[in-house]
């Protein structure tokens, strides 16, 4: 299975604010909030959803197709994605715009504060991605948050031509409307949301849980420390724990991970809960970095995690797919 996975490309300055912002809100004058945080902290970092699932990929040995808008800044982090086995030759570089920006602060509860500048991103409703998906053989399109035209545009595509998807709205369902929401769904073969975004998709849509998996083949859902829910119409939920940790550092980019981790599973025929194994293994390593691109996977110590939590033979199910990685 080769993935095209399409969304965002951007840059992230991501920084720490040593304190715990629900100390600084006052309850009855949320309705005027005016704050700022003194951060400790700032890092410049590669990133972007759909470059980050991408560079996951590539990292567990498969082959990604990168498929979004980056700005007339984009050369070394071209250079950088396709050093690190990533196909960038999808990328729409705009003539005029930056690459996207993605500002976050974090707390000591590891709570977020972010802004997304869109910049070039909001050039990506130009690309079609069927002939993308025809020259590379792509099999499976991930719709990752990008500009909110392009992922209907990549969704009636993959509809129309007979292309697998997975959605993975995140963000952007702040953006979607009822219709655009529901279209974005039908039909895909994967759904990923966190906890929040499952609840939020629901409201949106219109559509109880149920209805949800009529339209999708699976709905994955990250639930943060708790791990993860895999729901599919008519069977028994799956529910993985999170590997723990007690080296945590920075969230930013650990939902990619799992997404890189369950996809790189699933592209290699194993089984749901074998997949997600794999996901909550590489999200963790990702949590324990600064930085959603800069960890360095160890095979060894990527199946150790694996064996230490969920056991043997679930270490022995992945072991094929990641044993021989450099």
């Amino acid at each position: 299975m080769r993935i095209a996975v399409t969304g965002s490309i951007a840059t992230d300055h991501l920084m720490v604010y040593p304190g715990r912002f629900a100390d600084q809100l006052i309850p009855d004058r949320l309705d005027r909030v005016s704050l700022s945080f003194l951060a400790d902290t700032l890092e410049v970092r590669r990133g972007g959803v759909a470059a980050n699932i991408a560079v996951g990929l590539a990292r567990l040995g498969l082959a990604p197709v990168l498929v979004g808008a980056a700005g007339k800044d984009f050369a070394e982090y071209d250079a950088w994605l396709q050093n690190n086995g990533v196909d960038t030759r999808a990328v729409r570089v705009s003539e005029t715009l930056h690459t996207a920006r993605f500002v976050c602060t974090t707390d000591a509860d590891q709570n977020q504060i972010a802004t997304f500048y869109a910049g070039a991103m909001a050039e990506a409703r130009h690309i079609d991605l069927a002939p993308v998906a025809e020259r590379g053989g792509v099999t499976l399109a991930v719709i990752a948050p990008d500009d909110p035209r392009a992922m209907l545009r990549h969704a009636e595509t993959c509809r129309a031509t007979g292309l697998s998807f997975a959605a993975d709205p995140s963000q952007q369902l702040a953006r979607l409307d009822r219709a655009e929401t529901r279209l974005l769904v039908e039909g895909s073969r994967l759904l990923f949301t966190n906890e929040y975004e499952a609840a939020l998709l629901k409201e949106r849509a219109g559509w109880t849980h149920d209805q949800v998996l009529d339209r999708t083949g699976t709905w994955i859902t990250t639930l943060g420390a708790g791990g993860v829910s895999v729901a599919r119409r008519d069977r028994p939920t799956l529910r993985v724990a999170a590997v723990p940790t007690d080296a945590a550092l920075d969230p930013t980019g650990v939902g990619d991970a799992f997404r890189a981790g369950f996809l790189a599973g699933a592209a290699r025929g194993l089984p749901l809960e074998s997949a997600a194994h794999l996901g909550c293994a590489l999200a963790t390593l990702v949590l324990e970095t600064v930085g959603t691109q800069e960890y360095k996977l160890v095979p060894v110590d990527l199946l150790r995690r694996i064996g230490r939590h969920y056991g043997a033979p679930a270490k022995a199910l992945v072991e094929p797919l990641v044993g021989d990685l450099a």
